[in-house]
């Protein structure tokens, strides 16, 4: 959830400053054009994101867009948070954390700026899961009381085991 926030943030400050777009391509997020230079961006919450083969698709991805729409393309996978030692990776720029919001906002110090708007979100998400875990919590103990305790209150151990591990019997109509 965090991380779709931070893309839709990131999409729409590179559209307030450089008329950025959702690019239609299949796995790029972001596409802009800035000092007369194209860019395509992949999206990721943060600099581990993925294993090789989630990255190898993320370089097809680019592959694949340089193939239509040319060479001059500058492939950029962009994580807002975190950093990266090296940002050259061949075939596509890695820019994390303030490298990455500066370069999407044209200001260095753009990443301190988004603090109070992702503080809120975070707060909101954070009462709507608290919301959601106690209404689930509530069926779970109301079930678990209905189905494995005793009327006392009891736990019926017995009962607990026969459902987690006996044999079910198919019942036969004959």
């Amino acid at each position: 959830m965090f991380g779709n926030f931070l893309e839709k943030l990131a999409i729409f400050v590179c559209q307030e400053v450089y008329g950025g777009q959702k690019a239609p391509a299949e796995g790029i997020d972001l596409d802009f054009t800035r000092d007369r230079k194209r860019y395509l961006v992949s999206i990721k919450s943060g600099p581990n994101w993925g294993n090789s083969s989630q990255i190898g698709k993320t370089k097809d991805n680019f592959a694949k867009a340089k193939r239509i729409i040319g060479q001059d393309v500058i492939c950029v996978n962009g994580c807002c948070y975190g950093k990266s030692r090296n940002e050259n990776k061949g075939t596509y720029i890695k820019k994390c954390g303030q490298s990455f919001w500066g370069f999407i906002s044209g200001k260095s110090n753009f990443y301190k700026n988004i603090i109070k708007p992702l503080g809120h979100k975070a707060k909101e998400r954070n009462d709507k899961f608290k919301a959601e875990y106690s209404k689930v919590l509530n069926r779970f103990t109301k079930e678990f009381l209905n189905e494995f305790c005793r009327k006392n209150g009891a736990i019926d151990w017995k009962k607990i085991v026969e459902f987690n591990s006996a044999i079910k019997q198919r019942r036969t109509t004959h």
